[in-house]
């Protein structure tokens, strides 16, 4: 157990996918599945992890490119549709929480924190996921892009999240792991901090971020360090 903060007043954002939870797996297994039922060959893990968090219709351009193939939203939308029902239906099979995560998100509750999820992922699907690994209780709130004014990149989606749970906006810190979270906090005057092992081409190491950690339980020394 790390040592106690004063969290008081502050509100910690927390993007999703890469950042609480491993969710490639699962969501790189429904792109295939798609694939598959298309006549198409699968796409490997590696090819397609940095995707993760660009939406549905990025993962199947790419999975249709990689098998020379041309996928076009506006007439393959229902296979959207499809990736989505075969997604919810294996949401948590693989998907798990980074180690540490429970631990340090109970901590920071007891430091006097708010946690908020800020997150592109549908709020639909967000909570899905985040029921099926009992995670939602952490949080007081998960903001998906679908129920606020304008998503990340935008600061207003960290903004509006962070008043979703009664915090101040010029007291929050964001967690994250790729460019958007970085871009969503600076817009907002907010530090921002990045974890190395989420979903990002280029490197979290080369975005420019407060701070950069290689494994959940390092969070609380690197946040403790930019709001002292």
């Amino acid at each position: 157990m790390s040592d106690p903060m004063n969290l008081d007043g502050w509100t910690l954002a927390f993007d999703l996918d890469g950042t609480l939870v491993e969710t490639a797996p699962d969501l790189i297994g429904s792109l295939n599945a798609v694939l598959v039922e298309q006549g198409l060959p699968p796409v490997p893990m590696a090819s397609a992890r940095h995707l993760v968090g660009s939406g549905v219709r990025i993962m199947l351009e790419h999975g249709f490119a990689e098998a020379g193939a041309t996928f076009d939203a506006a007439t393959q939308a229902p296979l959207m549709d499809r990736f989505i029902d075969i997604y919810l239906g294996r949401i948590a099979q693989e998907s798990r929480p980074y180690a540490g995560v429970v631990e340090t998100l109970e901590g920071f509750a007891r430091d006097g924190a708010r946690l908020v999820v800020v997150t592109n992922k549908r709020t639909d699907l967000s909570l899905a996921l985040m029921e099926a690994l009992d995670l939602t209780r952490h949080f007081g709130a998960i903001i998906g892009p679908d129920i606020v004014s304008a998503r990340k990149p935008s600061g207003a989606h960290l903004k509006e999240a962070v008043e979703a749970v009664g915090g101040e906006p010029g007291r929050c810190l964001m967690v994250g792991d790729s460019y958007p979270d970085l871009a969503t906090a600076r817009a907002l005057g907010a530090p921002v901090i990045l974890t190395s092992f989420g979903y990002t081409d280029p490197p979290a190491r080369d975005l420019g971020a407060d701070a950069v950690v290689d494994n959940f339980a390092d969070l609380p020394a690197a946040i403790n360090r930019l709001i002292a």
